[in-house]
């Protein structure tokens, strides 16, 4: 990796200053549009006490969950955690911390994160526990909370196409979560379907400029599908 290219050419170098303690931000909904390869690096250097924020932890044998096999994961802030059984088995027996979080509140601690807001006022979750011990107040007769902005150590994303200055675009759902996750990181590293060369991208088509992202790999992915659903025969 030089001058302006970004990327580099293993996972070992993509995750490269991950340590015990720090926060990761992740892409992702499901298992639609999530890092696979990123998530696996970090099961592969076991490190451990980990904050990850993203909108659900996998399931058990895919995605985020693989991390809590090893009880790499100490804190999980999540809007939706159903489709994990050993997720509930930690949270239960208080192995793992889990802060749930209403689903639009957490995109835009990420995008506030990334934009430089250290906090912001929401309807959603007053008078709800979620509201609890948080300021509030009071605008235009209805009442708001306090919410403060999410930052990472590292964010791990990935894009359908990202060019070598890590300029990325997202493709159809797979947008979810990654455009906020990808601005929010001290460090963001970009799993990419497809590299491509600065020129090729439509400037207009890009989601996230590469002045947010530090790195790119070229990822290969196995597309799981989270929970197959299909119609009974006629």
């Amino acid at each position: 990796m030089s001058g302006f290219d970004k990327v580099v050419s293993s996972y070992s170098e993509a995750m490269e200053g991950l340590q015990d303690g720090m926060t990761i931000i992740a892409g992702g909904f499901g298992l639609c549009g999530i890092p696979e390869g990123l998530i696996a690096q970090i099961k592969t250097m076991g490190t451990r006490n980990l904050t990850v924020v993203s909108n659900n932890c996998g399931v058990d044998d895919f995605g985020l969950g693989i991390l809590l096999e090893d009880k790499q994961i100490s804190k999980m802030v999540s809007s939706y955690v159903g489709e994990n059984a050993l997720f509930e088995q930690q949270l239960l027996s208080g192995e793992l911390e889990v802060e749930l979080t209403p689903q639009g509140t957490l995109a835009e601690k990420m995008r506030a994160g990334g934009a430089g807001i250290p906090a912001f006022y929401t309807a959603t979750g007053y008078g709800t526990p979620v509201g609890e011990g948080k300021e509030t107040k009071v605008f235009d007769g209805r009442p708001y909370i306090l919410e403060e902005s999410i930052r990472g150590d590292f964010a791990i994303v990935r894009a359908w196409k990202a060019d070598k200055y890590g300029n990325c675009i997202y493709r159809h759902t797979a947008q979810n979560f990654n455009p906020m996750a990808a601005t929010a990181g001290k460090i963001t590293v970009v799993e990419a379907e497809e590299i491509v060369e600065p020129s090729e991208l439509e400037p207009s088509q890009i989601h996230t400029p590469g002045i947010y992202v530090n790195r790119v790999i070229q990822g290969s992915f196995e597309k799981r599908i989270e929970r197959r659903v299909v119609a009974k025969e006629a």
